[in-house]
């Protein structure tokens, strides 16, 4: 029985991979194997000694110590593109509210309605005029970010809406490509976008290389008139350059699914408040898919979609599996093997990876491995976790 800890409302269709008989979740746990979380802040927790993994019912994990966690041998999850359609869809709505003066019209007809002015069609006729907006269909569009959101949008709006797309992803993935509709034309620069483009949307994580990214001085490079839209992350854009840029005209929109407190209420800022994965559709698939790849850890040490760690499969063919996370130096597995050979043990299946500076090691054995073994896995320099499977 493995027990998992939940720190927000998730929604119950986790019970179709965590089933009761062999998983106890609850939010009320002091000692517990796995965490399912969402927007809860995890910074400041004091986290169970027994914790294993922790899944993130959505992309983001801004609210979750990674490097901390890694240094604890705790595997952390997110689910990229559980969200994707639903996001997908909040920023096309966004491509069409900053085209077309739709917000400014309906505030225009409620106004006139609660003054009491009659007459409304030959009012609306008369003064519709000052709404007139640009189609979408032959405009730039730059996605800059094509993972599983961007390539959705990129596609979106080339086939769907007629508009010329450009990409930029300097770490553009098989699947990505393989996805990416054939007309959509991939640039190398960013520079490219920031002065081609008429509408610029935002996919991409915030870090430290990311964080601030779009400033004055990159703003001061786009073409005049230019729409940005931001539905990846609020720190990605400096707020301030942004409501400087629209005021002065140089950007026409900006439109943003981050309400910081200082863009409300400027015109030509369009806020909503963060709806970008605020579907029944998304919060299922984000809940399952975080369930699914905490399940396939826990019961079979396969890692999918980690943010800390290598992607790590294996079949189960053997009773017994060992599974090691340590840090990525030489000789890691020659002394692996070596200490399971002393302990009289063959390797019946290995499969190894690495990222960066850490790896991970699956190991089936057809004998359960003893004590004295495992022991000395742990003492080996580097290695941070060793977990034996039944």
């Amino acid at each position: 029985m493995y027990n998992i800890k939940t720190l927000n409302n998730i929604s119950d269709i986790i019970y179709t991979e965590l089933d009761n008989s062999h998983y106890n979740v609850s939010d009320e746990l002091e000692s517990y194997e796995g965490v399912l979380v969402r927007s809860a802040d995890m910074h400041s927790l004091s986290l169970s000694e027994e914790l294993l993994a922790i899944a993130r019912a959505g992309a983001g994990y801004n609210n979750i110590p990674v490097d901390s966690c890694t240094e604890k041998g705790i595997v952390v999850f997110n689910t990229p593109g559980a969200n994707a359609n639903a996001v997908k869809e909040l920023v096309l709505c966004g491509l069409l509210l900053a085209g077309r003066s739709v917000i400014s019209g309906c505030d225009w007809l409620n106004e006139l309605h609660a003054s009491g002015a009659s007459d409304i069609e030959k009012l609306v006729e008369k003064g519709k005029k000052q709404f007139v907006g640009p189609e979408l269909a032959g405009k730039r569009l730059g996605v800059i970010g094509l993972g599983a959101i961007g390539v959705m949008v990129a596609n979106a709006a080339d086939k769907g809406l007629g508009m010329e797309v450009l990409g930029y992803d300097p770490y553009l993935s098989v699947d990505a490509a393989w996805n990416l509709t054939r007309s959509i034309i991939h640039v190398k620069t960013l520079e490219e976008i920031f002065t081609t483009c008429d509408y610029i949307t935002l996919h991409l994580p915030l870090n430290d290389g990311t964080r601030g990214m779009i400033n004055q001085k990159v703003i001061s490079s786009m073409k005049n008139g230019a729409v940005l839209l931001n539905f990846a992350r609020g720190g990605l854009v400096d707020d301030d350059a942004v409501i400087e840029a629209v005021k002065s005209g140089k950007l026409r929109h900006y439109v943003t699914d981050f309400p910081d407190e200082k863009l409300l209420g400027c015109k030509g800022i369009i806020a909503t408040p963060h709806l970008g994965a605020s579907t029944p559709e998304s919060e299922e698939n984000c809940a399952k898919m975080a369930a699914k790849q905490l399940k396939s850890y826990l019961e079979d040490g396969n890692i999918i979609n980690s943010v800390n760690l290598p992607r790590c499969e294996m079949p189960r063919t053997e009773p017994y599996r060992i599974s090691i996370i340590n840090r990525n130096i030489k000789n890691m597995i020659g002394q692996i093997t070596a200490v399971l050979a002393n302990g009289g043990h063959n390797v019946e299946h290995m499969v190894n990876s690495s990222r960066g500076e850490w790896a991970y090691t699956l190991i089936d054995l057809s004998t359960e491995p003893d004590e004295a073994a495992i022991e000395q896995l742990r003492a080996v320099e580097g290695i941070v976790k060793v977990r034996v499977i039944k």
